[in-house]
């Protein structure tokens, strides 16, 4: 198949899956499912034509992206509201990523002092509502990241991260999420999102990111 083709048949894929979901806007029927489900088409088809390099790949690739995203349902927008009523000025944040996940950040005076993985007593009414009603959804995915400032050797902050997402992550089992639900990682310092030179940017930069995902688990 020649690179006409392809592009064509790329270009109608995308096309349909975008157009479907800018319909939501004018449709009232379609839900916020459908709407996320033709979005996770469409780039599901972009990532299937680049693997695939022909129009099959992009057809096989809307597949994926269609049955194997987040969604946003009713119940990650109740999560959303009650995180944020939880999280309400402490510095703490709530956010919907592109990829339709709940991402709650908390900033390092709420979390942990410097050096150490022991979750202050400000972080636990926060976990304690992000883990409310979570063991009764198997659906749901948490991926819990943990970060550094530059202070200290790579080989030292490597480790700190994930002890601190480690510690995060028994806090929540303990609070009735299942541990099979949970994924940790550290990012050591190589991920700031503040300028290391200052103590305020250096306390930005020592951070938990936790996400939380539902699988459109009707499209398995």
């Amino acid at each position: 198949m020649n690179t006409h083709s392809i592009r064509l048949g790329l270009i109608a894929v995308t096309t349909a899956a975008f157009g479907l979901a800018g319909c939501a806007d004018m449709n009232t029927g379609m839900t916020p499912t459908t709407r996320n489900t033709a979005i996770g088409a469409g780039v599901g088809a972009l990532a299937g034509a680049a693997i695939g390099g022909n129009t099959k790949g992009a057809l096989i690739g809307a597949g994926v992206g269609a049955a194997g995203g987040y969604i946003w349902s009713r119940n990650m927008e109740q999560k959303r509201l009650a995180m944020e009523r939880a999280t309400m000025g402490s510095g703490a944040t709530v956010t919907q990523t592109a990829d339709n996940q709940l991402k709650l950040n908390v900033p390092s005076d709420l979390s942990f002092d410097t050096g150490r993985a022991d979750i202050k007593p400000n972080m636990r009414p926060i976990l304690d509502q992000f883990a409310s009603g979570l063991a009764n959804q198997p659906n749901t995915e948490v991926r819990i990241i943990g970060h550094t400032d530059s202070t200290g050797s790579d080989e030292l902050n490597n480790r700190l991260s994930v002890e601190r997402a480690q510690a995060t992550r028994n806090y929540l089992v303990s609070r009735g999420v299942s541990a099979a639900q949970i994924q940790v990682a550290g990012r050591g310092e190589h991920e700031p999102v503040a300028d290391n030179t200052s103590d305020a940017g250096r306390a930005r930069n020592r951070r938990v990111e936790i996400f939380l995902g539902e699988r459109n688990v009707a499209a398995r």
